[in-house]
């Protein structure tokens, strides 16, 4: 009777230990499948790239007549600003966090790098196109450094004329006179104008003389809005060429004596042929297709 029930235990065992054996297997092989699909899921991720859109294309798609984004400009109507606090205007480039300032009636983007570059002394009497000592750093030893996407970098006019008032209440004649002189490169800087523009406070911070006024709720409605920074236009003040500062308020002003250290971001064009891919935001920067 022993022998029986033993040998009926022995069996019973035997049963549970291949169905154990097999829901191990069954669970190895599951637990196995699963990170075989998801490395193949990671590798074919990263495997895909991008073809993009071209950025003229891509970005006419997002234009806004209100809030934050890409505004079709009142003043030169055939060209498109960002304005407002936090537009969708992160874009990669250089490896390196940059916005999109705006998009040309060429097709061209203009970028500014968010990070500065340096600090520099812009000297009393010097215009940019002179040039000034920043202009020579700038398409010399700083373009030379870049090594991502510098064949992206065209030759663009930049519209470098002495401001009259830098308190004037008139943007339009401003742009007028910015207009008046133009220097041609690879690398220069914001505009005093188009810092004006980058506002979505039109009302109240669309001209310089209302920027200064109204700094305390200027600094609400605009991206750009980093510590001093120099502009790449001149203003006349009592017998001297004196270098304009944006910043601090989204207002602009200019250096006080000719011994002033402020940072330089720098400013470029990138060709109508790039293709981007993103959305723009901080967490999805467009990026430049290869």
């Amino acid at each position: 009777m022993r022998r029986r029930i033993t040998r009926r235990e022995k069996r019973k065992k035997s049963k549970q230990v291949i169905m154990i054996s097999t829901i191990c297997l069954l669970l190895i092989l599951g637990v196995g499948y699963a990170a075989f699909q998801t490395n193949l899921s990671i590798k074919a991720k990263g495997n895909i790239k991008c073809s993009g859109t071209i950025a003229k294309d891509l970005l006419l798609k997002e234009v806004v007549n209100s809030g934050d984004g890409l505004y079709k400009d009142t003043y030169e109507i055939t060209r498109y600003f960002y304005k407002g606090a936090s537009p969708k205007n992160y874009i990669t480039f250089n490896n390196e966090t940059w916005r999109i300032i705006s998009l040309e009636e060429d097709g061209t983007l203009k970028i500014i790098k968010d990070e500065s570059v340096g600090q520099q002394v812009w000297p009393d009497n010097t215009l940019w196109n002179a040039p000034v000592e920043i202009n020579t750093y700038l398409n010399s030893e700083y373009l030379n450094s870049i090594s991502t996407n510098y064949d992206k970098i065209i030759s663009h006019n930049f519209n470098v004329g002495i401001i009259d008032d830098i308190r004037n209440d008139d943007l339009a004649n401003q742009i007028y006179e910015e207009n008046q002189i133009i220097w041609n490169g690879k690398i220069g800087l914001l505009n005093a104008s188009e810092y004006l523009r980058l506002n979505s406070n039109v009302e109240m911070c669309g001209t310089s003389k209302k920027a200064l006024t109204n700094m305390s709720n200027c600094k609400n409605t605009i991206w750009l809005l980093k510590s001093f920074f120099w502009s790449i236009n001149a203003a006349y003040v009592t017998d001297l060429y004196k270098a304009t500062i944006l910043g601090d308020g989204g207002g602009i002003a200019t250096s006080i004596g000719d011994k002033i250290q402020l940072s330089i971001h720098p400013v470029l064009y990138i060709s109508k042929d790039t293709k981007l891919c993103g959305s723009g935001t901080e967490e999805n920067p467009y990026t430049i297709a290869n």
